[in-house]
């Protein structure tokens, strides 16, 4: 098979594991929302059906080059992706995870940030902010060129950062349930992983829906660091119904216990 068309059959079955990953993790948190939540995403359907779409474009932005990069790993040893347990040291296995989701997440702060300038907003980056409020299906609902900057980043860190297979297996599944996680409107994760000691750098649904709520603050991914340092982080947000009624942010808790205010400093909560 003549190359071009390798790397073409390599792009279009990657496009369709991406779309395919897509529907089948956003349907499963979609149908969680519904279940634990009944009707928080009634009178939706519109944007759904438009996440959805812009999201299945943005699979075919990702797998183009994720399958280009993969085919370049298997037939011609391009990146520094290994499969051998013992070609590096074990301890570097969290590390090299580590190393991927702290720079996936130093380039999507700055691209993110970069992208609520007037200019670039109102180009690309309102598509994915149309969704008020964002839903389990808004995680990859982006325009093309936002879509694009997001393409580049893992292919593009295998040229350079040696990672086992299964590592970055794990990253790409980081990738798409913190994606997903973080636009459900509700909180999934654990009261400590959000509201303790451990949630002053990590970010989850809490933390992300005030960017939803603001647009003007927490632009990170994984991690609250570039916040800290940048002075964006303006702590947690609030879960509300289609009313304006605050809901119960966790899936765990009391129904007070699980609400944050909009007020104050929403990070210091009893």
């Amino acid at each position: 098979m003549p190359v071009i068309f390798a790397l073409l059959y390599a792009a279009m079955a990657m496009t369709i594991i991406v779309g395919g990953r897509y529907l089948i993790v956003s349907g499963a948190f979609a149908a969680l929302t519904s279940w634990r939540f009944p009707g928080l995403y009634a009178g939706l359907d519109r944007q759904i059906r438009r996440e959805i779409g812009w999201s299945l474009a943005s699979a075919g932005i990702y797998g183009l080059p994720t399958g280009i990069v993969a085919w370049g790993w298997q037939n011609r040893g391009w990146t520094q992706i290994y499969t051998p347990i013992d070609a590096m040291p074990l301890w570097y296995l969290p590390v090299s995870i580590l190393l991927y989701l702290a720079a996936h997440d130093t380039w999507f702060y700055w691209t993110h940030r970069w992208m609520h300038r007037p200019g670039p907003f109102k180009l690309a980056h309102a598509v994915h902010h149309a969704s008020r409020p964002p839903t389990a299906w808004a995680a990859m609902a982006f325009h093309p060129i936002e879509a694009l900057t997001g393409a580049v980043v893992i292919p593009f860190l295998v040229f350079f950062i040696p990672i086992h297979v299964a590592a970055l297996g794990i990253v790409l599944a980081v990738m798409t349930v913190m994606g997903v996680t973080n636009h459900m409107g509700w909180e999934v994760f654990p009261s400590f992983m959000w509201r303790g000691p451990l949630g002053r750098w990590l970010i989850t649904a809490s933390h992300h829906q005030r960017h939803h709520a603001e647009y003007r603050c927490n632009y990170g991914l994984y991690f609250r660091f570039w916040d800290h340092v940048c002075g964006t982080d303006r702590g947690l947000g609030r879960f509300v119904d289609r009313s304006g009624s605050a809901i119960r942010a966790s899936a765990g808790g009391s129904a007070d216990g699980g609400r944050v205010a909009a007020g104050g400093n929403p990070d210091r909560l009893a």
